[in-house]
């Protein structure tokens, strides 16, 4: 394994499980100092204790992206413990409103909006002064394959992960100057606790996702933590206001 984040601080929320925990453990193994953010306490703070069982450096902030002032104290955690903050992992998310837009409730369509868009909002609202005042880096924002195209029934899902592919490359362009590169993750299924609770709750479900994906299954999280590692690297200092995908096919359809 690469040291390319050696001397470097990630930050990363929805760090407990899935997607993040492997972005979190990928970049760690590559000496990064990671600062995790979730809701689960005690599924964070295992992850923090793997990697530093492991050797690495790890903090573990209970986070609720939704909150402003959570993700403001996850980001202050970082330089206080750390000294400075060098990338971030915009990963936190969920689908939380089923069904056809007429029978949506309000509580539900806010409630998407808020943890899938709004939490992202917060995240760079509090990362990007601190990366510029670390002298730059990246930022890496999970808008899913839901972020470029759509699907019937989970629309205000897809209307948020919409919204954080215009909002990355809004802010791609406000921060390039100041040697900010951030970009949107496009990813199809993943093998998950999420998606093993949800669609891949049975093989039926499991088998349907899958034929979705030219490639003919899921993902598994290290296949996409490989290249949100290379994205928050400086290997990937040409790369910003780009939704890069990594979906199997998902998207090319």
């Amino acid at each position: 394994m690469s040291t390319r984040f050696a001397d470097q601080v990630v930050l990363v929320t929805g760090a407990s499980s899935g997607v993040g925990k492997a972005v979190a453990l990928r970049v760690a193994a590559e000496g990064a100092a990671v600062v995790l953010g979730a809701r689960g306490k005690d599924q964070g703070e295992q992850v923090a204790e793997q990697i530093r069982a492991e050797g690495g450096r790890a903090l573990f902030v209970p986070t609720d992206v939704t909150v402003d002032t959570d993700v403001e104290r996850l980001t202050q955690a970082a330089l206080t413990e750390y000294g400075r903050l060098d990338a971030a992992f915009n990963n936190a998310g969920a689908v939380n409103a089923f069904g056809p837009v007429a029978e949506i409730g309000d509580d539900a369509w806010r409630a998407d909006l808020e943890l899938n868009l709004t939490g992202v909002f917060y995240g760079l609202r509090h990362q990007i002064p601190a990366i510029i005042a670390s002298g730059g880096g990246a930022i890496l924002n999970n808008a899913s394959n839901l972020g470029v195209v759509g699907m019937a029934s989970v629309a205000p899902y897809v209307a948020a992960k919409h919204g954080v592919v215009g909002l990355t490359k809004s802010v791609a362009l406000e921060t390039a100057a100041a040697g900010v590169r951030v970009n949107a993750l496009v990813s199809g299924a993943v093998d998950t606790p999420a998606f093993r609770a949800s669609m891949g709750a049975t093989p039926e479900g499991e088998a349907a996702i899958a034929a979705l994906h030219p490639i003919g299954r899921i993902a598994q999280p290290a296949e996409i933590a490989a290249l949100c590692a290379f994205l928050l690297s400086a290997e990937a200092s040409f790369v910003t206001g780009a939704a890069v995908t990594v979906d199997g096919g998902f998207t090319a359809q």
